[in-house]
């Protein structure tokens, strides 16, 4: 064991009270039979991409979506899994901190040794590192009795390096064998998932008995698709920028003399300043999505802060408070131009220090107007998936010096009569990371460690666990696992107008959905958050009393369960062919006939448009 990880924590009282608490799960995974029923094989969601994915997946693609049953529910077909031998299964967290990732090893944890005592949780210590180094640290009461309901990843340690060359899979299967492992889960967030498919592939053609089961953690937001509502992290990490964004909304309002500029982590989507503008009622926010829609360059964005502020200064408002999200670099048309040429020339082996010299005319004039500490950033080497480092690129203060600069030069104009402006800024990132996580994050984990159990009991590879109907209590939550690949796209990821084709398939990050209801719900409010101020105030982030069961508001808002209604759909088939039977009526059979060639044609003509929309 590595003296850095697994140690027990000094806990604060709160912190104590907290380890306490016991999350409850669903009925369909409580008693130690696992019931599973399987639905029909997963296809991609864009049917373009299928072919592909199939041809990268032979092993791990088409196979069914599982559901998870309560010991009443009455399902001819389900497969009875009674016996419970004793299985070595190992752990480890990929990719950035967030807030839950113990409570999955708990709940995983809690589900082996309920199943089988004899059974080994092993987790690798400092992330895949660990993992291709054999680091581990077998879980046990004691280990976990200071991590429970806790934030942070250091039990274990974590990395954000992938799994992805030749060496670095066969590296990790070597590690699998020599460990004699009965299942690995990876927890982490679209790249993660990613390397588990691969890695889940690769071991069924390898014949390697380690069954790769992937977790849904991530604090940005961006897992989401129609099996996966949401990731553990989100909701603590909107929570407690919440209450950060309130505080300076009180303070901006109490001074009346102050622009706060502030950017949120989230990486490249904006779920998180979405979110958080729901929850605090800031005054401004600009989504990278609706930049990106609208391709709205630098100067677009600085007119429609300084019109707003503008029209607040017309009603005597000189203060106010600005969410950007830090993806939004990436969202506005030439600075995304221009660092893929900074990019590019990086590949190139060019040094930071030549890059300015060797870009092309229109990039040069751009990166010379920019100020001297975002052309500094702008040249930062790109990230392993060759994104800009966001968290580093002050995107924040580069808009309140384009504000402040033509605030001035409309106050020297006489065309803004209010006071001059001043701006502060702030990063909202690291410090909500290793937040304490929210009770809903807490139970959503334990379950998802619960769910990972049943996969494993099941003999299911190549999987992600899922729960579904969120928005709901506890008890009512539908829990299931869905193959990886078929969240797959084979586009890359792109803000530009069309997506590019790679040969490589992925779980590519989802972006805000502008026809969404909760995009729907910020925008009939945008008018009044901007020129009232309506800030709301959510308050400490709680675990008893008010406010300790609330959910996301953009998860409440949108209409989801996805694997409840693929269920639904299931049961009205079933009773159309219990119905139309040889000896049916004519006219029974001519209403079926009719319905079923409107609803097909109808889903026909879908399914065809959706092939051609792009990612964004």
């Amino acid at each position: 064991m590595d003296s850095d990880y697994g140690v027990p924590r000094e806990l604060s009282e709160v912190q104590k009270k907290r380890a306490l608490y016991q999350p409850e799960v669903p009925p369909c995974l409580q008693g130690t039979t696992v019931r599973v029923e399987y639905g029909d094989a997963a296809i991609a969601a864009d049917p373009a991409g299928a072919h592909v994915i199939s041809q990268a997946f032979p092993h791990t693609y088409g196979q069914p979506l599982a559901h998870f049953l309560r010991k009443t529910a009455v399902v001819p077909d389900a497969k009875v899994i009674s016996e419970h031998p004793a299985v070595r299964v190992g752990i480890v967290f990929c990719g950035r901190q967030s807030p839950g990732g113990h409570n999955v090893v708990w709940g995983l944890y809690e589900a082996i040794k309920a199943h089988n005592q004899s059974s080994k949780l092993i987790g690798f210590l400092g992330g895949s590192d660990g993992l291709l180094a054999q680091k581990t640290l077998e879980i046990t009461d004691e280990v976990l009795s200071s991590y429970k309901n806790q934030g942070g990843y250091d039990m274990l340690g974590r990395t954000k390096d992938q799994i992805r060359t030749k060496e670095q899979v066969n590296g990790a299967m070597a590690s699998c064998q020599a460990l004699k492992l009965d299942a690995l889960v990876i927890i982490g967030g679209v790249t993660s998932n990613t390397d588990a498919a691969q890695l889940a592939e690769t071991f069924a053609e390898a014949k390697c008995a380690t069954k790769v089961v992937g977790v849904p953690v991530t604090l940005n937001g961006d897992l989401k698709n129609q099996f996966v509502e949401t990731t553990v992290g989100f909701d603590t990490i909107c929570k407690v920028n919440s209450q950060l964004i309130s505080n300076v909304c009180t303070d901006a309002l109490s001074a009346e003399k102050y622009y706060y500029f502030i950017r949120l982590m989230g990486r490249k989507a904006s779920h998180v300043a979405l979110e958080c503008t729901l929850q605090s009622h800031p005054n401004m926010v600009i989504l990278g999505e609706e930049v990106a829609a609208s391709k709205l360059t630098i100067f677009d964005i600085t007119k429609q802060i300084c019109d707003a502020v503008q029209a607040r200064a017309e009603k005597d408002k000189n203060h106010g408070v600005i969410l950007i999200p830090e993806g939004l670099v990436e969202s506005i048309p030439e600075l995304y131009a221009l660092l893929q040429e900074i990019h590019g020339l990086h590949g190139r082996g060019v040094s930071a220090e030549n890059i300015s010299s060797q870009l092309s005319p229109w990039a040069s004039a751009l990166f010379e107007f920019l100020p001297p500490f975002i052309r500094k950033q702008l040249l930062l080497h790109p990230e392993s998936d060759d994104s800009a480092q966001l968290s580093q690129i002050e995107t924040e203060k580069l808009l309140a010096q384009l504000v402040e600069t033509e605030m001035n030069k409309r106050l020297k104009e006489g065309t803004y009569k209010g006071k001059k402006f001043n701006a502060i800024c702030h990063f909202f990132g690291y410090q909500a990371r290793g937040a304490l996580p929210s009770k809903f994050d807490c139970d959503y984990a334990y379950v998802l460690g619960h769910v990972c159990y049943h996969i494993i009991a099941a003999g299911l590879n190549g999987y992600m666990a899922t729960v579904t109907n969120l928005k709901s209590p506890v008890n009512k939550w539908r829990c299931g696992a869905a193959p990886i690949s078929s969240m797959m796209t084979v586009k890359r990821w792109s803000r530009g107008p069309s997506a590019t084709q790679i040969g490589k398939p992925a779980v590519h990050m989802a972006s805000v959905d502008l026809k969404g209801k909760a995009f729907e719900l910020l925008r009939q409010s945008s008018s009044s958050f901007l020129l009232e101020d309506i800030y709301r105030n959510p308050g400490p982030l709680q675990f008893e009393g008010p406010g300790a069961d609330s959910k996301p508001i953009s998860l409440c808002v949108e209409d989801q369960d996805y694997m409840g209604r693929i269920k639904k759909l299931q049961e009205y088939l079933e009773k159309v062919k219990s119905i139309v039977k040889p000896g049916c009526s004519q006219d029974v059979l001519k209403a079926a006939l009719s319905a079923m060639a409107s609803v097909t044609e109808t889903l026909n003509i879908m399914t065809s448009s959706s092939t051609g929309q792009t990612q964004l």
